[in-house]
């Protein structure tokens, strides 16, 4: 009797042992609030590897953009002779202005980095062509959005507007168009500005002429040594070349809005820069960047 009695004991501890057993199986596998997605490392790790996605902020996710992440580089078109917007300084031989940093905006965007920008110096004659070739992605060069324009080129809607001014010699006596008959104007080549004064001069009756130049220093030169009566192009371009001996007068002609420019067949490219655009006119980057460098 005692012998079955230990044989019925030990049988209810093996079996208390199997289902005890089960049980803490079962709590281990499905432990409460534990997603089935995360594993021991995965779990932390998908919020880092988020904040590194972020941190790259490479937010162009269209074809083109891809591309140009690609090249490792992206090319960009900028004037070199316009203080405050695109200027060379020969002193650390670095491109600075308020359209330099535009363009390190969107490096940024793509790479993630805004030092991945190589900067091609560019005029109004020759940002177009470099465009077209393929040596630059983008031109941000004080480019003037027009209708015309428009049928060769993408613009971005506009980031800065201005007018066309003209700068004079302080002793010339010009203090508007309406002074300027018989005068010779300096322009700059392929430029809108020789149409914008042309229509001024038109309206208040003047007769003028014209010398297209390839650079601003040029017309600038020009002026000082008296071959041309006045320079004229952007207000905002003019103010960068005022002297003791040089004055601009009040006059405004035909608001120029400026955009950044890209090849008329690359869609794709334009629509993305144009969000860029949009979203720092929205958020206050670009008047940022224009009180900056007092535009």
């Amino acid at each position: 009797m005692k012998t079955r009695k230990l044989i019925a004991l030990l049988l209810t501890l093996v079996m208390l042992t199997a289902v005890f057993s089960a049980c803490a199986t079962k709590t281990d596998t499905d432990t409460p609030g534990a997603s089935p997605n995360e594993s021991v490392t995965g779990g932390d790790n998908t919020g880092a590897d988020a904040d590194t996605d972020a941190d790259s902020n490479t937010g162009a996710s269209n074809a083109a953009a891809d591309a140009i992440r690609a090249a490792g580089v992206l090319k960009i078109g900028c004037k070199e002779d316009v203080p405050n917007f695109g200027l060379l300084n020969t002193a650390t031989n670095e491109y600075e202005g308020f359209e330099i940093e535009l363009a390190k905006l969107i490096a940024n965007d793509i790479f993630g980095d805004p030092a991945k920008v190589r900067f091609q110096a560019v005029t109004a004659k020759t940002r177009g062509p470099l465009l077209d070739n393929g040596d630059v992605d983008m031109v941000i060069a004080t480019f003037t959005i027009t209708e015309e324009r428009k049928l060769s080129y993408n613009f971005s809607d506009p980031y800065y507007q201005d007018a066309v001014g003209m700068l004079v010699r302080r002793d010339s006596g010009i203090e508007s168009i309406a002074d300027c008959d018989g005068k010779t104007i300096g322009v700059a080549q392929s430029a809108t500005s020789k149409d914008a004064i042309q229509a001024a001069a038109d309206a208040a009756g003047v007769s003028v002429t014209f010398n297209e130049y390839g650079t601003y220093p040029e017309i600038q030169a020009a002026l000082n040594s008296g071959n041309v009566d006045v320079f004229c192009v952007d207000r905002s371009i003019l103010r960068g070349y005022l002297s003791d001996d040089l004055v601009l007068t009040e006059d405004k002609f035909s608001p120029q809005d400026y955009g950044v420019t890209t090849k008329f067949e690359n869609k794709e490219l334009a629509d993305y820069v144009n969000g860029l655009i949009n979203g720092w006119l929205d958020d206050g980057t670009i008047a940022a960047l224009v009180e900056q460098f007092g535009l």
